[in-house]
């Protein structure tokens, strides 16, 4: 088979939100759209969560939605009549909901970094509801993109810190802290390299200029840290900044795996879009929708005039769940794919495939790679057709209990189609266990519990 990478595709109806409101219009720009922040659906309320930056560098604003295409600015009462959650100038900002706090008063977390400077150490605060915010504390010296997530895995509160490309000379480029507090401090020693872009990232023709990581946003989704890298390409004197955004995984949310440097969210090329220009990821990345990933992102839109935008809004991008990259299979030769070994605790395998007019079927091998009887290919039931989430039996078994906790590998056979992924199940639901990014609708936490509809 031959892997092929996916990009997320920008929905008819974009922009989703616009700076439509009085307060959405002061500063230098008309601008309702995350600069990280965060978008996440909560279970408590059965809602998705937009936070976002009101009016430039003005306020922090919620904006609710039941299916996350059409958004409510609902009337609150931090300053009445209006949708603010917190009045005070800002630049980036993340809104994280936590899903493990023990503390009810701190269910929601933000990290600000107040608008005016280029470092700043970071303003921390916590909430019940999202709406209510108070002080927290404040967190070690920072630049002025400087995100944070939560991650699972390690159970630390891990600070993506904005660095370079100011008068020291170097480069945007990533530093990390983590913290098992969320009130996390450190000195300017303490923040570690981590991440920056490299020649493999590409340069726009029009600008020549080197990339630069501009912002890395993350989150725990299935089993992997998923990084949306923001890549800085060049400005240009007559229309806003190009900033796309790329996609990365990690098994441990420090180390990287890019080999995919194709944007997932790119800039169009089309004057006057809503994003001509700049466009950065949403806090929490993205949120599970059934068969769809929902990815919120702000762009920057104009006329080819000058260097700032006219407007500053919000789209959304779908992408199909799992549906980064796939082993593929063109035309009528069978492709094949065989696993590492690997041991499960579960009874069920299912796969997210779509095999046009071909199939799929799947044999299990042994530690010494050979076939197993009971699942040889000739007896596995083959799929056909397109589906995220489907349970592979064999004649005389409908599952892969006997194999659990042994050392086996899985050699899947496909014609006209891609493979996206695969996982064992403990449930006949297909819940796969793993993290489910920013939630979503049916899912009551943050993972894939059995039981719950995928």
């Amino acid at each position: 088979m031959v892997r092929v990478f996916h990009q997320a595709a920008y929905h008819e109806a974009n922009p989703i939100l616009e700076p439509d409101r009085a307060w959405e219009r002061q500063g230098s720009v008309p601008t309702a759209m995350p600069f990280s922040d965060g978008v996440f659906w909560d279970p408590r309320d059965r809602l998705f969560k937009m936070w976002y930056m009101a009016g430039y560098q003005r306020a922090t604003c919620l904006a609710t939605s039941r299916d996350g295409l059409s958004w409510t600015k609902p009337q609150l009462d931090v300053v009445a009549g209006t949708n603010i959650v917190l009045d005070e100038p800002r630049d980036s900002s993340t809104v994280w909901l936590d899903a493990v706090s023990t503390d009810p008063r701190a269910r929601f977390k933000m990290s600000l970094f107040p608008a005016g400077r280029t470092t700043n150490p970071l303003t921390l605060y916590d909430s019940p509801d999202g709406i209510h915010w108070r002080r927290a504390g404040q967190a070690g010296r920072a630049g002025d993109r400087t995100t944070c997530f939560w991650n699972p895995f390690r159970q630390r509160w891990v600070y993506s810190i904005r660095s370079g490309g100011d008068v020291s000379g170097d480069v945007r480029h990533r530093r990390y802290v983590e913290s098992a507090s969320f009130v996390a401090k450190w000195d300017d020693r303490q923040p570690v390299p981590w991440s920056r872009a490299d020649a493999l990232d590409g340069r726009r023709d029009d600008t020549g200029s080197p990339p630069q990581l501009y912002n890395l946003d993350c989150v725990a989704y299935e089993s992997v840290i998923l990084g949306l890298f923001s890549i800085w390409r060049g400005d240009f004197p007559d229309r806003p900044k190009h900033n796309d955004v790329c996609v990365g995984f990690s098994r441990d949310g420090f180390h990287w795996d890019r080999r995919n440097r194709q944007p997932l969210l790119p800039v169009s090329e089309r004057e006057a879009d809503w994003n001509w220009g700049n466009v950065q990821s949403a806090g929490g990345c993205c949120v599970v929708v059934g068969s769809k990933l929902f990815f919120y992102a702000s762009g920057r839109g104009g006329r080819r005039s000058r260097s700032e935008p006219e407007v500053c809004s919000t789209g959304l991008a779908v992408l199909r769940r799992d549906g980064f990259a796939s082993m593929s299979a063109a035309g009528s030769a069978e492709g094949t794919l065989t696993t590492m070994p690997m041991m499960f605790s579960g009874g069920h395998l299912f796969v997210n495939a779509d095999t046009h007019d071909g199939e799929l079927r799947v044999e299990a091998l042994d530690e010494s790679g050979q076939t197993i009887p009971e699942y040889a290919r000739a007896r596995c039931v083959p799929l056909r057709g397109d589906t995220t989430s489907r349970r592979i039996a064999w004649e005389a078994r409908p599952d892969v209990a006997p194999l659990a906790r042994r050392p086996v590998r899985f050699r899947f056979f496909l014609t006209r189609g891609h493979l996206y992924a695969f996982w064992v199940s403990r449930s006949t639901s297909g819940a796969s266990g793993g993290y489910v990014a920013a939630g979503g609708p049916g899912l009551p936490g943050p993972v894939d519990a059995p039981g719950q509809p995928v």
